[in-house]
């Protein structure tokens, strides 16, 4: 089976779609909504409806990101298929673009699809990686960067090159802000690739500046300029934002045993392979230089991070080349090869399997979005809740700034300050829901302090359930 992806033909570039598509899709439709989806589809319905961000919506998703998904929600209200299709094509355009670039390059003797079947075999072994998330569209400008340091590499200077590859670790950076540490990667590879490593950096460094200074430029237009730092850098910096939304750490850490364990494997033939060449040697070194930063983000995030597997995939799929190279026992490494395809597969259907128990690996599932029975009669009403539980925004529609509840504390939290409480009235007055959740009961201050806006809601009937009157 090893020795059928060795090959460039298109007819295995085929059979490895396939392979993925018959892996991958049974479940991609069919599974609820994630807290980290739900996000996304709140952000793209307030920008598509014409909330400027960092001004109009209190929320810490990254500019890019919350452009993108405003543009989608033109297309389809609230289009999760879309969403897990399009996840689907950024994992796969990764797996295809590293495969493509490290043939290319030549830095390992065998070519073939065995990288981008590695990388997409792991990163199906969770439904984490079907959702459309921050880190898995940044992660698509870091692989296709890695193509614009490759010419310098090998052929010296190339100023426009090692601009482009600043330029696409800066968009990374502006999907998901700690991937701008990947511009460590590209430092290392111009300080010991380069003739000239300070002017080189310094191209690296303008490219990443540039898409940075665009945004702040139109956020300064927009009047978001103080939202953009308060509401998205700060946060980011901090920690407070990185790890929202994603799978528990205990189940991350137990999902990460079998990519962790070809890792491993992989490391472990690769130092004991001698390489020919100087630049597949130098290479490996910036490969290894790759999986420490990805590690230094997975620690930054503290692994919560939804498709957070996504950062140990392109080392993973490199270095398992060694690990799937010629050795004087084909047969061993092909029953590998079938082995990691029905694990694999075993783990992503374990609910279907019924081996939850058995394996002690929790579906994903479990994690998902529920709608509250208490609000079971509140379909398509403009809401606002008052408190960090999300879920009744499901099936109703947020028209207020205030969906991050921690970012919201900026003026719910301090309600003894006038300022805040001009504040809250004005972002209020613009747009009334005609329902509001108080999780935190925070109704009665609210509306003996800001009785214009507040002052017209009544008890609905429901606890914590408020209705304009």
């Amino acid at each position: 089976m090893l020795g059928f992806f060795k090959s460039t033909l298109l007819t295995r570039l085929a059979a490895l779609l396939l392979l993925i598509l018959g892996l991958r899709l049974p479940l991609l439709l069919g599974l609820p909504v994630t807290p980290a989806e739900l996000h996304a589809l709140l952000v793209g319905e307030r920008i598509h409806a014409g909330a400027i961000p960092y001004r109009d919506l209190y929320d810490s998703m990254a500019p890019l990101v919350t452009v993108f998904l405003g543009l989608l929600d033109t297309i389809a209200s609230r289009p999760v298929w879309l969403y897990r299709l399009l996840a689907l094509t950024a994992l796969v355009a990764q797996a295809l673009r590293l495969n493509f670039v490290l043939n290319r390059s030549g830095v390992h003797p065998e070519r073939g699809y065995l990288v981008a079947l590695t990388y997409l075999l792991l990163g199906s072994i969770t439904t984490d990686l079907d959702t459309l998330s921050p880190l898995l569209l940044g992660q698509t400008g870091v692989v296709y960067a890695l193509s614009a340091l490759l010419p310098t590499l090998r052929e010296g200077y190339d100023n426009r090159r090692l601009f482009r590859a600043g330029f696409l670790i800066g968009t990374a950076a502006l999907a998901f802000l700690p991937l701008a540490l990947f511009l460590l990667v590209g430092l290392f590879a111009v300080i010991i690739f380069a003739a000239n490593s300070f002017r080189s950096f310094l191209l690296l460094v303008c490219g990443f500046l540039f898409p940075y200074a665009v945004v702040a430029t139109l956020c300064l237009y927009a009047d978001a300029l103080p939202g953009l730092n308060q509401f998205h850098l700060r946060p980011m910096l901090y920690g407070l934002a990185a790890a929202q939304e994603g799978l528990p750490r205990e189940l991350l850490l137990k999902l990460l045993i079998v990519p962790g364990a070809v890792l491993v494997l992989s490391l472990l033939r690769t130092f004991t392979t001698p390489l020919g060449l100087v630049f597949q040697v130098k290479f490996q070194q910036l490969m290894l230089s790759w999986l420490m930063v990805a590690l230094g983000i997975l620690l930054l995030t503290r692994g919560t991070a939804p498709g957070s597997l996504v950062l140990l995939l392109p080392p993973a799929a490199y270095f398992s080349l060694f690990l799937w190279q010629k050795s004087p026992r084909p047969w061993l490494t092909n029953v590998l090869l079938l082995v990691l395809i029905g694990v694999v597969t075993t783990v992503r259907y374990r609910s279907l399997l019924h081996l939850e128990g058995v394996l002690r690996l929790p579906s994903e599932a479990n994690y998902a979005v529920r709608p509250n029975p208490t609000y079971a009669k509140l379909q398509n009403q403009p809401l606002l809740v008052l408190g960090p539980d999300r879920s009744p925004y499901l099936q109703n529609q947020l028209v207020t700034p205030y969906l991050d509840w921690d970012l919201s504390q900026i003026d719910f939290g301090h309600l003894n300050e006038y300022a805040a409480v001009v504040r809250l009235t004005r972002n209020m007055a613009s747009s009334l829901p005609r329902y509001i959740i108080d999780q935190t009961g925070l109704m009665p201050e609210l509306q003996y302090k800001a009785p214009t806006v507040f002052g017209r809601y009544k008890p609905a009937g429901t606890p914590r359930l408020y209705q304009r009157k």
